[in-house]
């Protein structure tokens, strides 16, 4: 079992940057992809970015490709999501997930996640 905790939200101007951290405890952080997903206020939970175990492979939502990038440091079991260019609406709770089976968009196949932490965008 992994636990995980989320840390560097904030209130950030549009335009502006963000690094999230998301601190794994437990000793197999490095078996599992990680994903990050959001959820906005009356919406749905979200997609937003997973990378595979190893950091080889990354997966974005369109949404955010080009903008977010999310890397892993499996010495430190710590996994960032590198959020650049924000727009009013990435405002979420955003949260970290480890990724056990199926496909890495839908959160049917995730397990262990953090508390959340809330990103605001101001216009």
């Amino acid at each position: 079992q992994v636990h995980l905790v989320e840390s560097g939200g904030g209130l950030v101007q549009a335009g502006g940057s963000l690094r999230l951290s998301c601190a794994a405890s437990g000793r197999t952080f490095d078996s599992y992809g990680q994903g990050w997903f959001r959820q906005a206020p009356g919406k749905e939970r979200e997609f937003v970015a997973a990378i595979t175990w190893s950091g080889g492979s990354t997966y974005y939502a369109d949404s955010v490709k080009g903008r977010f990038t999310i890397s892993r440091d499996n010495a430190k079991n710590t996994v960032y999501l590198h959020m650049n260019s924000l727009k009013p609406e990435d405002t979420a709770v955003y949260y970290c997930t480890t990724h056990y089976s199926g496909s890495v968009y839908h959160d049917a196949g995730y397990d262990n996640w953090g508390q959340g932490t809330q990103v605001t965008v101001s216009s």
